[in-house]
């Protein structure tokens, strides 16, 4: 039990051994008492600090039960240098003996980390299913399941692998954000109409061939692939951030790809 309970003991122990004394039954227990867990200005963790229950960690901020057991366990108890510890690893090498004297700070933002590294071991497919429950509309699993080894690469919980998956399910005319929008001038659409021509005469939709036509386009026009490239993300996403280009392009398949750059190349700046 928590260190907050030493003084505890020295009272509570008397009792116990009269009570067994006088009636019997009563063994006398082992206390163990830990350091206990404070928030980041270092007083003890409570409610005022919006210390939370563990449903909250779940289903509030999309942390996994396994990344939020490991992190519980490595605030009070380590072994070497090892961050990573699974439950059964954890039964196998638990020593109470190699719990801290300290108190352990709750860091949030390490908890997020590790959950980060969770995510991208996790099962696709159990993960396009938790994904699933926090977005509306998104009753393809299977796309889903296809897009998670992209959409979990960089996310620290699962909250951000929906809002990466948003474009799979937009439905057009897509919904720009501000940034998008500004990609999208008149001579960057004008580039979109060139990009939809050569990849409607294409008919090999993979990721190394439609990144070879793409960046053959940009050298026949002296560009970056980037000037290509960020207003085809915005036609696509209408986002300024998504997994790579050319995957986004596979995800949402030949015919939806090309009506969304179709969409934006015809529209006229600013519309």
């Amino acid at each position: 039990r928590g260190d907050d309970h030493l003084n505890n003991a020295f009272r509570q122990l008397p009792i116990i051994r009269a009570m067994d004394a006088i009636e019997g039954g009563w063994p006398e227990p082992v206390y163990a008492h830990i350091p206990l867990i404070h928030g980041a200005d270092g007083a003890k963790l409570s409610k005022r600090h919006g210390a939370l229950g563990v449903e909250a960690y779940r289903d509030d901020m999309g942390i996994l039960p396994e990344a939020l057991f490991n992190y519980l366990l490595r605030l009070g108890w380590g072994y070497g240098d090892e961050e990573v510890i699974s439950r059964d690893k954890a039964v196998e090498l638990f020593d109470i003996a190699g719990i801290g004297k300290s108190p352990s700070r709750f860091d949030l933002a390490k908890l997020q980390n590790l959950n980060g590294i969770y995510l991208r071991e996790a099962d696709d497919m159990r993960l396009a299913a938790l994904v699933a429950e926090r977005m509306e509309g998104a009753t393809d699993i299977d796309l889903l399941t296809r897009a998670m080894p992209v959409l979990k690469v960089r996310a620290k919980d699962i909250d951000e692998i929906a809002a990466g998956a948003a474009f799979l399910f937009a439905k057009r005319p897509l919904e720009m954000t501000e940034k998008a929008e500004s990609l999208l001038d008149e001579e960057a659409r004008g580039r979109l109409g060139l990009v939809h021509e050569r990849l409607a005469a294409h008919g090999d939709w993979t990721i190394e061939a439609l990144e070879g036509t793409v960046k053959a386009l940009a050298e026949e026009l002296g560009l970056g692939l980037g000037k290509l490239a960020q207003p085809l993300r915005a036609a696509l996403t209408g986002q300024t951030t998504s997994p790579g280009i050319f995957d986004v392009l596979v995800l949402l398949g030949r015919d939806e790809s090309l009506a969304r750059i179709g969409a934006q190349a015809r529209a006229s700046a600013g519309s």
